[in-house]
Formats: C-alpha cells, structure tokens, sequence
C-alpha cells in the first residue's frame, strides 16, 4: 500500500482511474434527476482536483520546494464559481441548486483526496456523499414537508385583496410574512399574484393547510414552493 502512496506511473493511473470512477459514482444520481451538472460534469471535477493534488505531490518531490498541499487549497476555494453557477434564484424566489454546488464541492474534495494517495477516505467519502444524495433525498423532502413553516405561491382573483388573504390565514392560526408581490403571467390576466411565508404554532402536514387554503373565496391558483 506504501507503494501507492507514492507518486509512481502505476499509482499516477490508479488516482485517475479512481478519480474518473468515484466521480462518475457521485454524479450518477444527480444525472438521473436531470440536475444542471451531471455525470460527466461531476467526473471532471473530481479528475481535476486529483491532477491538481498529482501535480503538487510531484513538484514537492521533484524539486524539493514548495508547500505540498496549497495547490489542492485553491482547488478548495476555487470550485466555488462552478457551484455558484449551479444555484439559481427562481422568479418565485425558489432558490434551487444548493445541493448540486454542494456536491460539486464534495466531488472536488474527493478527487484531492485521490490525488495525495488517501484512497480509503476517497473511496469511503464517495461512498457516504452518494448515500446521502440517493437515500435520504426521500427523508429530506418528508421532513419539509412537516415543518412548521410553509412557503407558498399565491395568485388572487381581481375582487380579492391580500388584505382579505391575510385575515383568512390569521382565522386558521397561520402567521403571514415574507409577502413578496409577483410581476409574472398572473398580472396580464389581472390576478394578484404574490409569495408568502406562512408559520404554524404546531406542526402539522403541508397537504392540510394548502386544502384549507384553497378552500377561501377569490383563490384562483395557490402552490407550494
């Protein structure tokens, strides 16, 4: 194992392979959810990062000179961009895309993992991010929707006021806040539209309170986000 460590052709193809491998394995199921990056976009992330680590290790042991690990450093701080390009604030202020960053991020940390010659925190890291991206994607979306909080979409018919909106939620034990009017398709067909944040004092299930909601008089349309 000492031999892989250390930066020979053999142990060269084996970082890549695996960088190429475990990057594959991470951007696989954020592929399948036809996420903006994908399987060949997570792939070059993680190789990336292991040239980066590669070349470092080589320079350190070639030449003698210079810090082993600052180039996997900028590597850290660098991919930001490339996660930042994946998050979009949506016209609904639906912020989407924190999880494909954060993946990004993980695939690079892996692939720098890989390319100093840490195969069993690289191989074990994968392993657990695709856990958490596969499995408990389906725990993450039960727990949100059984918060006491809900954001939602609203659109009014003309002879409806928010104001109205507001008192009807009041009556329900459900505070209102957040309100934010939306300039979109609804204006042109004179409808109010606007998002709001809605807190409950108890917790109760998302489907509930969007069925009391769209049981008030002038609501042409009401969404969760």
């Amino acid at each position: 194992m000492l031999t892989l460590r250390t930066l020979t052709y053999s142990s060269m193809a084996l970082r890549i392979l695996l960088a190429i491998l475990l990057g594959g394995v991470i951007g696989m199921e954020r592929g399948m959810k036809n996420r903006p990056a994908g399987l060949r976009t997570y792939m070059l992330v993680c190789l990336g990062a292991c040239i980066v680590m590669l070349t470092n290790q080589y320079v350190y042991q070639a030449y003698g000179v210079g810090d082993p690990v600052r180039m996997g450093a900028q590597v850290i701080s660098g991919i930001g961009f490339l996660g930042a390009g994946t998050i979009i604030v949506t016209s609904r202020n639906q912020i989407k895309g924190l999880t494909t960053a954060a993946g990004l991020w993980a695939s690079a940390c892996v692939g720098l993992s890989l390319g100093i010659g840490l195969y069993e925190v690289a191989i074990c890291g994968s392993l657990g991010i695709f856990a958490i991206l596969m499995l408990l994607g389906e725990l993450d979306i039960r727990l949100h929707k059984n918060t006491k909080q809900i954001d939602a979409y609203v659109e009014l018919q003309p002879d409806t006021s928010i104001r109205a909106f507001l008192d009807f939620v009041r009556t329900h034990d459900l505070t209102p806040s957040n309100l934010l009017p939306q300039s979109d398709n609804a204006g042109n067909a004179g409808l109010i539209a606007f998002t709001v944040t809605l807190k409950s004092p108890r917790r109760r299930p998302h489907e509930e309170a969007m069925l009391l909601l769209r049981t008030m008089e002038g609501i042409a349309y009401i969404e969760e986000l």
